[in-house]
């Protein structure tokens, strides 16, 4: 069954192996998300179940209007950037400031950062904020569209273009730091 047919007979009769159906499909993604933005395992595991339970507490909310993967990937973003958020290890992931920055004119590359070797990619993206962070691997790991990233973080499609824009000139820049580059 499609996922779309597995929420409406979850929906309709309440099965509890639609419940599980959805489960073992996307339980899985939601705990690999939930490690790469909270970097811990124990906190991945706790925040994949209350997602879920989020999720089915608010299936009836799901209107469709994107792929449902789309939605729970939502779901699960938002609930590890207010985890950061609650747990004060990150005062403001998304501050006015950062958003008015001014233009940036030099324009970095997609291939510099797709050439990276892995561990020092890795490195890199351990050390920028974690929304910076998020928005890059949404583009380049999970391959999403613009306006899927933009739905999700419930922002503009030009605002992400610039979110982008600015992650990888931070990326660029840190790379060059901690490698000492010319």
């Amino acid at each position: 069954m499609k996922d779309l047919e597995v929420i409406h007979t979850y929906l309709d009769n309440q099965a509890s192996n639609c419940f599980n159906l959805l489960y073992n499909r996307y339980s899985t993604k939601i705990y690999s998300k939930c490690i790469a933005m909270l970097k811990n395992e124990e906190k991945a595991a706790d925040a994949t179940q209350e997602i879920f339970m989020k999720i089915f507490i608010n299936l009836s909310k799901f209107g469709e209007k994107s792929k449902f993967s789309t939605w729970v990937y939502s779901i699960t973003y938002n609930y590890c950037i207010d985890f950061i958020r609650r747990n004060k290890k990150l005062k403001n992931i998304f501050s006015d400031e950062l958003e008015n920055l001014p233009e940036i004119e030099d324009e970095v590359i997609d291939k510099e950062l797709l050439e990276m070797e892995i561990n020092t990619l890795q490195k890199v993206l351990k050390e920028l904020p974690p929304g910076d962070e998020a928005v890059l691997l949404m583009k380049y790991r999970d391959d999403m569209q613009i306006k899927e990233i933009a739905q999700i973080m419930d922002k503009s499609e030009s605002a992400i273009k610039m979110k982008l824009k600015r992650a990888k000139v931070k990326a660029q820049n840190l790379k060059r730091k901690m490698y000492s580059e010319i």
